[in-house]
């Protein structure tokens, strides 16, 4: 499943609503930390029917800010967050995201 960047939290609620589980990355333009997630994220977008997001915080940071506060994670970069039943289940950062770690909490 191909990965689709979201510009505002409205978006994000709206995927909330029509899917069960879901995965947004929220992702840092200038870090080459982020990068490597970013490239890890998606290519375990191949591997998967769970719906990937992505938000790129430099572009909107509002909206990750939101995210932080409507569900009680602290924000890093990068992050993966993963909802279940709209609820924050599963989120990791930096070196942590890897496709294998992505793929045990997609189960």
């Amino acid at each position: 499943m191909a990965v689709t960047l979201l510009q505002n939290y409205d978006e994000l609620k709206e995927k909330l609503t029509e899917y069960e589980r879901v995965m947004l990355l929220k992702h840092s333009l200038t870090c080459p930390i982020s990068s490597g997630a970013k490239q890890a994220y998606e290519s375990y977008s191949s591997e998967t029917e769970t719906p990937m997001f992505i938000l790129n915080i430099q572009e909107t940071r509002e909206f990750s800010n939101q995210v932080a506060e409507a569900f009680g994670v602290k924000h890093e970069s990068p992050q993966v967050l993963v909802f279940n039943g709209g609820e924050v289940t599963w989120n990791t950062s930096h070196w942590h995201i890897k496709e294998e770690a992505l793929a045990e909490a997609d189960q």
